[in-house]
């Protein structure tokens, strides 16, 4: 079984796009609906913070990627999502058009970026920790867990100078890489229920189609379904990625060929790192 997986926002452009004629189709969307082209990284200043110009980037530069892949004869049986990929994820399931997934990126960029008008967020990448200490270390400080990406690689997310604090805490406590990134929101935190209200009415404004092959959501790893998309679309902005999960769960279900649809390779290196603790 071939899985497909879309990651999340990354943090550099420095992958260029695929060189071929759709390619340029999607930068084009790019322009159309949030002024902003991602491979020549300019636009007509609609889009003012670098966060949400990754976003777009990524979203792009996976949805590209998806058509490489299905002009070369590859389909997916499966697919995953890790944090904002989910937006191409649903285009590369037909749930969703190409456009709109640019158009939602660029419009939930925009709703995110206002918290930051309040409150100065960061992000704080935690490595070689056991789980229990990086929980602590957040509950301490008031931060979240918001990625749970494997046993001992975690994002911590909230207002900056508690990262700080928690950041500290997990070195004192022997983690050996930490890493602290300035960011628009704290995404997948319950301090995201400041602009709930307004992400459920752009998540309102679309029609969703039925996953043409089975789309794992990364909270419950169940299968998504078109009258589900609208909530968790909501749901996965206020509550924690677990990428260690969804992987197990694909492997359970019977996947073997994993596929990163975007840029980086962020994903398939978490992977061996999960394989490395429970492969036999």
């Amino acid at each position: 079984m071939n899985c497909w997986m879309f990651p999340g926002q990354p943090l550099r452009h420095d992958q260029s796009f695929p060189a071929m004629p759709d390619g340029e189709g999607i930068l084009s969307l790019c322009e159309a609906v949030a002024g902003f082209n991602p491979s020549a990284w300019r636009g007509d200043g609609q889009i003012e913070s670098e966060n949400i110009r990754l976003q777009i980037y990524g979203t792009a530069f996976s949805l590209c990627r998806s058509r490489f892949l299905k002009m070369s004869g590859q389909q997916p049986d499966l697919v995953l999502e890790h944090s904002m990929g989910i937006y191409a994820a649903l285009a590369a399931c037909g749930c969703i058009s190409e456009r709109d997934a640019l158009e939602m990126t660029a419009r939930v960029g925009r709703t995110l970026l206002k918290m930051s008008e309040k409150v100065r967020y960061a992000l704080g990448c935690i490595i070689g920790l056991e789980c229990a200490h990086v929980e602590a270390a957040a509950a301490n400080n008031g931060v979240y867990v918001a990625n749970y990406n494997t046993s001992s690689h975690f994002l911590l997310a909230g207002e900056r100078s508690k990262i700080m604090s928690a950041v500290e805490e997990c070195a004192a406590s022997g983690a050996f890489s930490l890493s602290v990134f300035d960011c628009d929101a704290p995404l997948h935190t319950p301090l995201i229920a400041e602009v709930a209200d307004e992400l459920k009415n752009i998540f309102s404004d679309y029609i969703y189609i039925e996953p043409s092959v089975t789309l794992l959501d990364h909270i419950d790893h169940q299968p998504l379904t078109a009258s589900k998309i609208p909530g968790f679309l909501l749901d996965e902005l206020l509550l924690p990625v677990w990428w260690q999960r969804s992987y197990l769960a694909a492997r359970n279900l019977g996947a073997k060929s994993f596929v990163e649809v975007g840029a980086g390779d962020a994903l398939k290196k978490f992977n061996r790192w999960v394989d490395s603790e429970n492969m036999p």
